[in-house]
């Protein structure tokens, strides 16, 4: 039997992506408390957040959106990645949130741990897809529109990381869109 990696590419991204998902969860946390959620979009729903992405750019104006969204449709899965309750916090009383004790920030105030938290599980999802020789980018702009459509159940300080095989990354060397 012979198969060619064009063949199973779509298949093969998506045991990268399981892989990166693993990761994301296993990353260090603050205080050992998990508030990371994870998940994979695939198929249509690729379109339907590249749609979301464009309609945001229609109501704000931001035609980095655009772009983005030429750049999401090129990705055989996107992994998207957030924090499930940003405004609990730590205890640790560290002050980065702004306020000198964990008492004394309001409610409405995120605690930084759990956005750092955040932070490492992408950087443990992006170095596993390394590893992997997959390419991806982070993307502010597609976790956000993630957010918009609540996939993550209710998580806010969404990220995306799309993920492609391909011969060049088509994340990188972006050109702004215009129209």
């Amino acid at each position: 039997m012979v198969i060619n990696e064009r063949d199973i590419r779509n298949e093969t991204v998506r045991a990268a992506a399981q892989a990166v998902m693993a990761a994301a969860r296993t990353a260090p946390k603050a205080k050992g408390r998990d508030m990371v959620e994870v998940a994979v979009v695939t198929d249509e729903d690729i379109e339907r957040l590249a749609e979301t992405m464009v309609s945001m750019s229609g109501e704000s104006g931001m035609k980095f959106l655009l772009r983005d969204a030429d750049n999401i449709r090129q990705a055989q899965a996107v992994i998207v990645v957030g924090i499930s309750d940003p405004h609990a916090v730590c205890g640790l009383n560290c002050g980065y949130c702004g306020y000198p004790a964990c008492a004394a920030k309001p409610a409405q105030a995120p605690c930084m741990m759990n956005g750092v938290d955040v932070g490492i599980a992408i950087g443990s999802a992006c170095a596993a897809a390394t590893d992997m020789r997959v390419d991806t980018r982070v993307m502010f702009s597609a976790g956000l529109a993630a957010q918009q459509l609540d996939w993550l159940d209710g998580c806010t300080q969404v990220y995306a990381i799309p993920v492609s095989a391909s011969s060049k990354n088509p994340f990188f060397d972006r050109k702004p869109k215009t129209e």
